[in-house]
């Protein structure tokens, strides 16, 4: 069983105030694709190199298929990790460089030959077997670090960023054949990226990080639909949610002419809440909220509308008809189409409420 636990694991810097990577406690499933997901600089990278040998725990453990690895340097780790800049060897071809890692295995040629090939044909390199690297686009270079680490047939792919250097068209058709592949494989496979799209769409599971500390880990549905805090509500979803904080009053929060109720455990807790709400649960139309256009970004099938109200500090965005979007410095009203996909949050401690 391919599993891999992280048991308190934490990594602290000399000159740090705070660990980059505080007592997390994770478990990814035999044959899981797991995405590890947050901002620069909140500790996904770290976790990631944690496991595979290239930083030190220096409190907790960590194990793969149910061995302790701590303490045991990555080549006795039985992992494969794909870099974000590939690290191919520029004087191999791309047959040497993905039968590299068996050549020093001492595995034989016609072993090293089959499985090249094996790997070849799976992601579509068969044609490219005799090229330098430099002969290949990006999207190919990719794909080869990827064979790389499939001849291996490791217990864990480990992947950081591997599709930051393509551009976005291609990075759109990369994840799609990386997550289809792991699928056919059933490899258990951890997956870091700050792109939250990236990262619902390619997970069956995502783990956020914020400062070092996994704030949520669900799947990608629960993880947009219900929140546990502020922080993850903001992060997941693009254009991200809005959240406003309003007072509440005889169980409701105004929301221009219409005020929006509470759930009494909203009630209960603060004479404030967050409120917060999708930019697709929110309809442009004559009645609601009323606020002065900023921006209208048309994507095609979608267009969203930016806009500021009166006595909200942020800004709103919402889903409004493509066909036939407002313009700049128009003003329109909002209201919410689904009372029941409003979320609550506690003003102070972030934490969902209801």
């Amino acid at each position: 069983m391919s599993t891999v636990v992280f048991e308190g694991a934490t990594r602290r810097f000399d000159g740090q105030d705070r660990p980059a990577v505080d007592n997390v406690d994770l478990e990814v499933a035999d044959g899981e694709f797991l995405v590890l997901v947050g901002p620069s600089g909140c500790g996904k990278s770290t976790t990631l190199r944690m496991l595979a040998g290239l930083e030190d725990v220096d409190s907790g453990r960590i194990l793969i298929g149910g061995r302790d690895v701590t303490q045991l340097p990555p080549k006795d780790r039985d992992i494969a990790m794909v870099f974000q800049n590939y690290a191919l060897y520029p004087h191999m071809t791309v047959a040497e460089n993905m039968g590299f890692a068996l050549r020093i295995a001492k595995a034989t040629k016609a072993d090293i030959a089959a499985r090249v090939a094996e790997a070849a044909e799976l992601l579509g390199l068969t044609d490219f077997l005799d090229r330098k690297p430099k002969a290949l686009s990006g999207g190919q270079r990719q794909r080869v670090a990827m064979g790389r680490a499939i001849v291996r047939s490791p217990q864990v792919f480990l992947m950081d960023e591997p599709l930051s250097n393509l551009d976005a068209k291609l990075r759109v058709q990369t994840r799609t054949q990386i997550a289809a592949l792991q699928r056919r494989l059933g490899t258990t496979t951890v997956y870091v990226t700050h792109d939250q799209v990236e990262a619902m769409t390619m997970g069956d599971r995502v783990a956020v990080l914020k400062d070092g500390v996994l704030q949520q880990v669900a799947a990608p549905r629960e993880l947009y639909d219900r929140p546990v805090n502020l922080f993850v509500a903001g992060f997941m979803g693009s254009p991200a949610m809005n959240l406003v904080e309003l007072p509440v009053r005889d169980g409701a929060v105004p929301f221009g002419t219409t005020p929006l109720p509470v759930p009494r455990a909203v009630t209960d807790a603060a004479g404030s809440v967050v409120v917060g709400v999708r930019p697709e649960n929110l309809k442009v139309g004559h009645e609601g909220l009323p606020i002065v256009v900023d921006v209208v970004e048309e994507l095609g099938a979608d267009a969203y509308v930016y806009g500021r109200a009166e006595g909200i500090a942020t800004p709103l965005v919402a889903r409004a008809d493509w066909r036939n979007p407002p313009f700049k410095g128009e003003r329109i009203h909002l209201s919410v189409t689904d009372p029941d996909g409003v979320h609550h949050f506690d003003p102070v401690s972030g934490v969902r409420l209801g």
